[in-house]
């Protein structure tokens, strides 16, 4: 039986975590809606022409090892606001989503584009400042050499970025249950997310 959870966030909101978490509690497949962005974005950097790289995107794309840099990150901000690019990438998250056993995807506009019917819809969000705390030592455990200040001011300017397009704008979905990890450990954060969930199962 299909059972859909969308989860929704701006970038380190911990939204992720979660549904990894969620999608290993309940036995559910897992989408990181964001890596189909990061790997339209990657293929860019390398000369690809944005719609062209999403249409002839294949799951096997998602695990590339170069597709969390920051590099990649900002591309994908860029391409996520081509309608075309958006339009070839529903189909994929579509099916995903209403496969048999159940999904979790998580992204930016899973609970009010991808997946308005989707049964629970999750919209995890946190300060840009502790966003940009928990980005910053993210990317210094892997040898990365950004400011705390240069990775704030990317956090802003890409939620911005993702409010204010025209297409599929960042957004709680109307019936979204919302949680602020700020001041919650990830064990809170999972546990306020299944109890979410349980809720409306």
């Amino acid at each position: 039986m299909a059972f859909t959870i969308a989860i929704d966030g701006p970038a380190a909101a911990g939204k992720g975590t979660l549904s990894k978490a969620v999608a290993a509690h309940f036995g559910y497949a897992h989408l990181d809606t964001g890596l189909l962005y990061r790997a339209v974005g990657a293929r860019t950097l390398q000369g690809a022409e944005p719609i062209a790289a999403a249409q002839a995107l294949q799951a096997e794309d998602l695990e590339a090892d170069n597709l969390r840099t920051p590099d990649v990150a900002q591309a994908a901000s860029k391409v996520a606001v081509i309608p075309e690019v958006r339009a070839a990438l529903v189909a994929f998250q579509q099916a995903f989503a209403r496969r048999d056993g159940g999904a979790v995807l998580d992204g930016r506009d899973i609970g009010t584009v991808i997946c308005p019917d989707a049964e629970v819809k999750l919209f995890v969000t946190a300060s840009a400042e502790v966003r940009a705390t928990r980005r910053h030592k993210e990317l210094a455990e892997k040898g990365g050499t950004q400011s705390y200040e240069a990775v704030l001011q990317d956090v802003i300017e890409r939620d911005k970025r993702d409010s204010e397009r025209a297409t599929a704008p960042l957004k709680p979905a109307e019936d979204a249950v919302q949680i602020d990890t700020s001041d919650l450990s990830i064990e809170a954060a999972i546990a306020a997310a299944i109890a979410a969930i349980e809720a409306r199962r």
